[in-house]
């Protein structure tokens, strides 16, 4: 067919057959992303499935997808199979010597797991890390469980509508109060004075 067209032409049908050929891989990976999106989050209302569950299955499919259209990308603007295993094997091998070496990260998975396991909260439940005993601590909403840590909204006091990345081992060392519904107001601050002075507070005059 080229043969029959004009070099200019042929020209152009050589750059534009890989840049047809990559936008065509694109759209079908958004589709294939967008449908099964729908079909995760219509069988988790369905059948009553934990909210953790559909978010987790839809990040680890858009992975999939996504990477698989990259890998098909590099294929067709002329990258080898030969050097994509090697570029692969050589960053996965990195990869692992740093993510060993980071024995929280592995513990914030691990915790993670369990969280999603054991059910100690919910998504969207209002929950509160205390220090020590009845000592407060970090108080909001879990507004998103992530791989390596959490995502708690804050309610009451001075951090009120602020977001907090929480480490999900940190849920393991602490004690979790957690509420249903809305929680109560935060209790207000005890000033712990000495007896002269709250006598001296209590006995000033008015202005």
């Amino acid at each position: 067919m080229k043969e029959h067209l004009p070099p200019w032409m042929a020209d152009w049908i050589d750059v534009a057959a890989p840049v047809g050929q990559v936008l065509l891989i694109l759209v079908v990976a958004w589709l294939v992303a967008r449908v099964s999106s729908r079909l995760i989050r219509e069988t988790t209302a369905r059948y009553e499935l934990p909210p953790q569950l559909a978010i987790g299955a839809r990040r680890l499919l858009r992975f999939v997808v996504y990477g698989a259209a990259f890998l098909l990308i590099l294929e067709r603007i002329g990258v080898s199979a030969t050097v994509l295993w090697t570029a692969f094997t050589g960053f996965a091998a990195v990869g692992a010597v740093a993510f060993f070496a980071a024995w929280s990260v592995l513990s914030n998975i691990f915790c993670t797991i369990l969280i999603l396991v054991t059910r100690p909260f919910r998504l969207y439940d209002y929950i509160e890390l205390l220090e020590n005993g009845e000592k407060p601590g970090l108080r909001g909403r879990i507004v998103d469980i992530r791989l390596v840590y959490s995502v708690l909204q804050e309610t009451g006091g001075e951090g009120e509508g602020t977001t907090l990345q929480v480490p999900n081992n940190l849920f393991f060392q602490r004690t979790i109060r957690r509420w249903r519904g809305v929680p109560p107001p935060s209790p207000a601050p005890n000033l712990d004075l000495p007896a002269p002075a709250k006598r001296d507070l209590l006995e000033l005059p008015e202005a």
